[in-house]
């Protein structure tokens, strides 16, 4: 596991676009994206970019059930609103949070991932350190599936939303097994608010109670951090 301290996410998002721009220049084709404001940076700086996506794939992270695709809310939006309306994909996969089957959507779309192994996985990190919607207490070689979202999540999330029940409860999500799978993963984190999540991670057992503590098992971890989400490292 790499870690890298950098002044603010500005300089973050710029440090993890030149780590996937010469993944692409050595052949990576599979890019696994995330949602919410920490990759948002990230995005820009893709965007602002002269690199071309359009033989590229995208494969999402997860998507809330029960939202329409086009509700604002919805991370097929975000990814929208965010990146591809500006700098499209050949392929770009969300998971189908509208199925009328959730788990039969799961695995389809873990199919999708096994046929499209991901070159660079992009992540996030929850407060109590989930990865993806993987909660505490996750199985650490799960696939993808529907995941029951909890009471912090749904907190952190509702300032997304007009009303705290507008938020939804359940999600479908990459298992932390599948995200295991990508070549090079890369974790971005920023504020003091992660810095307790983020010290577990580095400094703390690989747990199923932290799930981003299995990183420390991956051949090809990076964690960009700024220096509030760093603060409590002792190293």
């Amino acid at each position: 596991m790499e870690v890298k301290i950098v002044k603010d996410k500005a300089e973050g998002g710029q440090v993890a676009f030149d780590i996937i721009k010469a993944g692409i220049e050595q052949g990576a084709k599979v890019l696994g994206l995330a949602t919410g404001s920490t990759p948002i940076t990230l995005y820009q700086a893709m965007i602002a970019s002269d690199l071309d996506f359009s033989n590229l794939t995208s494969i999402n992270l997860d998507e809330y059930v029960g939202l329409p695709e086009d509700n604002p809310q919805s991370y097929h939006q975000f990814m929208k609103d965010n990146l591809f309306n500006k700098k499209p994909f050949a392929h770009s996969y969300v998971p189908n949070g509208n199925a009328a089957d959730p788990a039969q959507a799961a695995a389809d779309y873990e199919t999708i991932i096994a046929d499209n192994p991901i070159d660079i996985q992009i992540l996030g990190i929850g407060r109590n350190g989930h990865i993806g919607f993987n909660e505490p207490g996750s199985d650490l070689d799960g696939k993808t599936h529907k995941v029951h979202l909890t009471e912090s999540t749904i907190e952190a999330n509702k300032r997304f939303f007009d009303r705290e029940e507008d938020v939804p409860r359940y999600a479908i999500s990459m298992g932390i097994g599948s995200i295991m799978k990508g070549k090079k993963i890369l974790l971005l984190a920023y504020g003091e608010d992660k810095a307790d999540a983020i010290k577990a991670t580095i400094e703390g057992p690989v747990t199923n109670h932290v799930p981003a503590s299995v990183l420390q098992n991956h051949d090809d971890a990076i964690l960009i951090i700024d220096e509030a989400a760093a603060s409590k490292l002792s190293k």
